[in-house]
């Protein structure tokens, strides 16, 4: 009998002991004007990069199970595991690739967006210096490397999306997107002759599933889909980014997506892609749909694949100015 790594990370206790973050703080909310913000995301990268979600650990465990004991599929998903437990105890990266760096930034009235984005490219450059991000960022036609993960002159990386809203607390997402799993993302125009597909739902079925088959294991499969139907080809990918921060099992709110979503998880489980290509029936782990609206000319299906190692974390600090991190 094949012998499995338990998926047992440190406790928050010792996650909270190694935090950047001092014991007690909180962030002045009496001038949101002047908030400084850049230890707390600092803290929040560091979570990210070292400790992946328990939504997805508990997905890969569950893919492991299905597998044949001993199968090419299922030591890969005991090596994920391994992967898994070793970076959380040493606060190392999940991977090499760091990815591009993704924020969103949901804040009340008042905060300067100007200010907080320039703490949140001060705590990705510190973020880089203590390793926890690899440099990443380089120009297009030199690959010049500036060494410290920031687009000098034209602020794209990292990428900061900001939404005010009128809840008290801010809330600061982050996403670290590999470069193999953003290489295999896809956008179709519909109608699609070349696959068969049709404006309709079963011809954005036969978008993914053909995505899938395309990616086979490029992306370090298993794979999260975010799928946005609709929009333009900018917003629709926008979109499909964002919802790769949903919770694994947590259920589509409309009712029919949710059903597709769960069928059309099945579906691409029995293609024998598996993780990272070597066969199985763990090809992915979740699809995330939404619809959006659309011009009448166009029809987009964008589709963003996320890797195995679904780096994402969400740093909330109440209007107390306590942080938690989910």
């Amino acid at each position: 009998m094949a012998e499995c790594t338990l998926p047992t990370l440190t406790t928050l206790d010792e996650v909270q002991r190694k935090s950047v973050l001092p014991e007690g703080y909180r962030a002045d909310f009496s001038q949101l004007r002047t908030l400084d913000l850049t230890l707390p995301v600092k803290e929040l990268i560091r979570r990210a990069s070292s400790r992946l979600p328990q939504d997805i650990i508990d997905a890969l465990v569950k893919g492991r199970e299905s597998e044949e004991e001993g199968s090419r599929a299922f030591n890969t998903l005991d090596d994920m595991v391994k992967n898994i437990v070793l970076a959380d105890g040493h606060v190392t990266p999940l991977c090499q690739d760091t990815g591009t760096v993704i924020f969103w930034i949901r804040h009340p009235f008042g905060l300067s967006q100007a200010r907080a984005k320039k703490q949140v490219r001060q705590a990705v450059v510190e973020a880089t210096q203590l390793s926890w991000l690899r440099p990443n960022c380089v120009a297009s036609l030199s690959g010049k490397n500036p060494g410290n993960n920031l687009d000098p002159f034209h602020e794209g990386h990292p990428v900061v999306h900001f939404e005010e809203w009128e809840k008290p607390e801010i809330e600061i997402a982050v996403m670290l997107k590999g470069g193999g799993c953003e290489n295999v993302g896809a956008q179709y125009r519909l109608p699609d002759v070349a696959i068969g597909a049709g404006r309709d739902i079963k011809g954005v079925r036969k978008c993914i599933i053909d995505a899938v088959v395309k990616a086979q294991g490029q992306g370090c499969s298993p794979g999260i889909l975010g799928v946005a139907i609709g929009g333009d080809r900018v917003t629709g990918y926008e979109k499909s980014k964002e919802l790769i921060l949903r919770k694994l099992g947590t259920s589509n709110p409309v009712p029919e997506m949710d059903a597709f979503e769960k069928a059309l998880t099945a579906d691409l489980n029995t293609l024998g892609v598996g993780p990272m290509g070597y066969g199985g029936t763990t090809t992915v782990l979740g699809v995330h749909v939404e619809e959006m609206f659309r011009h009448p000319a166009s029809f987009y299906v964008s589709i963003s694949y996320m890797c195995w190692s679904s780096r994402r974390r969400t740093l909330t600090i109440a209007a107390d100015g306590t942080p938690s991190f989910d």
